[in-house]
């Protein structure tokens, strides 16, 4: 009997490398290219609780941090680092830093560390406290949670 991998080692990568790949397939996260335009995700960093609403090719709009993106921004994600130069490419991980384009900014801003993704359905209903920046993404429910 045999057993679908999740990840086979590279030979081109080092241990550690191999090693932190592997982690990111335990910790759990998503693949941009996995998901339809205008899902919606809540993605809780160390520091901050931000709002997603994937477009394509890895634009989204961006919202919840009070200096980068306090109402929703056009951003590029580039995917998730593990606080280095390495980059898993167009994927939010838990364990991980997200890191996005700002058209405001001229290099890429990276988060802390991601603690949960959750996915999230659209509602009728404005969330107090912030304003309704589109009828389209008026609030959300989270209703799922990324493993």
């Amino acid at each position: 009997m045999t057993c679908a991998r999740l990840f086979r080692p590279h030979e081109n990568l080092s241990n550690e490398v191999n090693r932190e790949l592997v982690q990111s397939e335990i910790e759990g996260g998503v693949r941009l290219q996995d998901l339809e335009s205008g899902s919606m995700l809540q993605v809780h960093t160390q520091n901050t609780c931000y709002e997603i609403v994937v477009l394509h090719g890895g634009s989204a709009y961006l919202s919840g941090h009070p200096l980068y993106c306090p109402q929703p921004v056009l951003v590029t994600i580039a995917g998730s680092t593990w606080g280095g130069s390495m980059l898993k490419v167009r994927f939010i991980g838990r364990g991980m830093h997200l890191e996005f384009r700002h058209p405001g900014h001229p290099t890429p801003i990276v988060t802390s560390i991601i603690r949960e993704i959750s996915a999230c359905r659209r509602t009728a209903a404005a969330r107090p406290g912030r304003q309704v920046w589109d009828e389209r993404f008026a609030g959300d429910e989270c209703e799922s949670r990324f493993s």
